[in-house]
């Protein structure tokens, strides 16, 4: 405590709930992988359970269970556009700082009015990349102060043994790194920077060493779908705890590749390969732009209704774009996601339980039940599944309308043709 105090002054009084109450939340979040195990027949769940699910349960604070983007009920705040690389499928453009981004005490203020939504009970730091930022481990500190669980989302590039303790210090629980492609030439090709790969493989060892679970995040597009099985294997070497796996929206650096993006029948494929996959991995997977997995792993198992789908229903959360979900621009606009690019208001004018309790935009995705459109308003997996509502506007420019990538719909002939292509039903064979 004296430390924090001779280094940035007055230490904030705790605000935040802790993790684990009431635990209820622990019991949504055991049922959602205990169910998801089943559904899956998931062999590693003993293993993971052993060996990672205690230390993610701090990451996963306040999660209701399994959603988009890894647990339903956070903000992610992006706390810079600066970053030292230059991903071609960048939704934030990032590269240079803005101009205009929140300064250490904006950013303050931000964290204490998060702490006043109850539901939240994590911080989630991305960028950019959120080590180019001079104050991170400041404004870790006065989260964590709060009681707010850290994680946060990094290349990894900038990370070594030093850096990975102080994330340690400042209460990081996950480090969320991103791997786009199983060796360099991919990894570095989507990171437009040679040495890219080497150098997050070095970060990801320094975060081991300092006793941070690994996150690792992939984006799925046509430059690395055919690497998704090699990739597994190193996820596993690496001690993957949690695997998130991105579909391309093209939003940001992103509209340049639009073309890479998954149509229906690669999305199909995806979800596939990601169901095959998670039998046999040491990680958790969960989709992201991917919400028809739930769906599918449903109907797989010959579960449309009663009892089976209601619990379905209240521990996956499919986009939670809205639902528990927030995300905060590096100059305090507060939109549903980052793939939705909408501003629903501004921290710096208004107070963020105002924005979060009446932006019309949050009002429209929290009520799938009536507002949600074509097949996905009829859609008897709408309240567990939603369409991604960032594709689908980024695609239809009408956020409510059908999400044109879902798959789960197609008429019976359409699905049985589709089943016959090499490239939709012969997802690559694992373990």
């Amino acid at each position: 405590m004296n430390d924090w105090l001779s280094e940035w002054g007055e230490r904030p009084a705790r605000k935040v709930r802790t993790y684990w109450w009431p635990p209820s939340l622990l019991l949504r979040q055991l049922g959602s992988a205990l169910y998801m195990s089943a559904l899956v027949r998931w062999r590693q769940l003993p293993y993971w359970a052993v060996n990672y699910g205690v230390k993610c349960i701090p990451g996963a604070a306040g999660s209701r269970g399994q959603g988009c983007i890894g647990f339903p009920a956070h903000p992610v705040w992006e706390m810079t556009a600066a970053c030292n690389l230059r991903c071609i499928h960048c939704h934030t453009s990032g590269g240079q700082r803005s101009p205009d981004e929140l300064t250490t005490q904006e950013a303050k203020r931000l964290f204490d009015q998060l702490a006043e939504v109850s539901e939240f009970r994590m911080m989630a730091y991305t960028g950019g990349e959120p080590l180019m930022r001079g104050d991170l481990m400041e404004l870790l500190a006065y989260s964590q102060a709060l009681g707010f669980t850290n994680t946060i989302a990094t290349n990894a590039t900038l990370i070594d043994d030093a850096v990975a303790r102080d994330l340690r210090r400042y209460g990081v629980a996950i480090g969320a790194v991103s791997l786009d492609g199983f060796d360099a030439a991919t990894h570095d090709y989507v990171r437009n920077q040679p040495g890219a790969f080497d150098a997050a493989l070095r970060g990801i060892e320094a975060l081991r060493r300092a006793g941070i679970p690994l996150h690792i995040n992939i984006t799925a597009m046509e430059y690395n779908l055919d690497q998704l099985e090699s990739l597994m294997g190193l996820l596993d070497e690496l001690g993957t705890a949690i695997l998130i796996m991105y579909q391309l929206v093209p939003v940001g650096r992103g509209h340049a590749i639009e073309q890479a993006a998954l149509d229906l029948g690669a999305n199909e494929r995806l979800i596939r390969f990601m169901a095959q996959a998670q039998r046999v991995s040491q990680a958790i997977m969960e989709p992201v732009a991917g919400p028809q997995y739930w769906p599918f792993l449903l109907q797989q198992n010959g579960i449309r209704g009663g009892p089976l789908l209601r619990l379905a229903e209240t521990v996956f959360h499919g986009c939670s774009a809205g639902r528990g979900f927030v995300y905060i621009k590096p100059n305090g606009e507060v939109w549903p996601c980052p793939f939705i690019e909408v501003p629903c208001g501004n921290v710096r004018e208004t107070p963020f339980k105002t924005i979060w309790a009446d932006a019309p935009i949050f009002q429209d995705l929290r009520d799938r039940e009536h507002r949600l459109q074509g097949r996905c308003g009829e859609c008897e997996y709408r309240k567990l599944c939603g369409g991604c509502r960032g594709r689908t506007l980024a695609v239809t420019g009408n956020l409510l309308a059908e999400d044109p990538s879902c798959f789960i719909h197609a008429n019976q002939e359409q699905t049985s043709e589709a089943r016959k292509t090499p490239e939709v039903a012969q997802a690559p064979e694992i373990g």
